[in-house]
């Protein structure tokens, strides 16, 4: 009996485990994503690769003149860490999906900043095209078999976003901020660090009681100003007093006390008023 019950228990298990197997077989349209640096600008696309299969394409399983998901299943989906430039209309950072509408000599290309559908969306949202640009289709000399989207004409400053399948290539142009994001890069390091920076090398230094004499000399750099932040002089202010210059703690301090007043925060000022105290006796 035991036995018996052994035996229906694990034919029991066995048809569950089957019922839970998932079988496996490849995808028709296989996903695909391409990262890429344009200039300094990361751009992601993401999206699925039907293929031709013997059949005709264009004017056939994608009718000319209507809306096309651009390739399979759920949105073709493109990134941008930058604001970019598409035909004179500047697209703001983010992910959308890329819509089209393909005829024999010219498509219509369409960024729409909803990326979450499968296919076209139930209802067309007019506002929620941020781009759009008419291209020339470029007939290509062989068949291409799977749906094909690239990066090309790479340049520090733009790329072209090509799409190709069966005999037709297209290709559209988006230009990154390159030079201006450069430039902002070299005027901040030519210009050196700023009080900011010095505060909070210094800050770290003497909170992780590393070399406080370095401490201090960024901190006088932090504060040679004409009208230094108070809290900036409290900083210094305590650095003087850890390296036993008690008579500039308490000179430093006293700048501070005064700015604090000035600015009504009275935290700095118990906190100065004290320190003088105690540095005094």
């Amino acid at each position: 009996m035991m036995l018996k019950k052994i035996s229906i228990l694990l034919c029991i298990i066995g048809f569950t485990s089957a019922l839970n197997a998932q079988i496996k077989t490849p995808q028709p349209s296989p996903f695909s994503k391409i990262e890429q640096v344009v200039g300094l600008t990361d751009v992601t696309l993401e999206f699925s690769r039907p293929a031709m299969r013997g059949r005709t394409i264009f004017g056939d399983l994608v009718p000319y003149g209507e809306l096309w998901r651009t390739g399979a299943n759920a949105n073709t989906k493109i990134t941008f860490s930058d604001n970019v430039i598409i035909d004179g209309q500047k697209v703001v950072k983010g992910t959308y999906a890329i819509f089209t509408i393909p005829n024999k000599t010219t498509w219509d290309v369409m960024f729409y900043s909803d990326s979450n559908n499968w296919g076209t969306p139930k209802k067309w949202d007019e506002s929620k095209v941020v781009a759009k640009t008419t291209v020339n289709v470029v007939p290509m000399p062989m068949k291409i078999e799977s749906f094909t989207m690239t990066f090309d004409d790479l340049t520090s400053g733009s790329a072209v976003l090509g799409i190709l399948w069966e005999n037709a290539s297209v290709g559209v142009k988006f230009e990154v901020p390159t030079d201006a994001i450069a430039s902002k890069s070299i005027e901040v390091i030519m210009n050196g660090p700023t009080d900011n920076d010095y505060y909070q090398a210094a800050s770290y230094y003497h909170a992780e009681g590393k070399d406080l004499k370095q401490a201090l000399t960024w901190m006088k750099k932090a504060t040679e100003g004409d009208n230094p932040e108070f809290w900036y002089l409290r900083r210094m202010s305590l650095i003087q007093a850890d390296l036993g210059d008690k008579a500039g703690a308490i000179k430093t301090a006293k700048q501070s006390l005064e700015g604090a007043e000035k600015a009504g925060n009275a935290d700095y000022v118990k906190m100065n008023k004290e320190s003088i105290a105690e540095w005094t006796n």
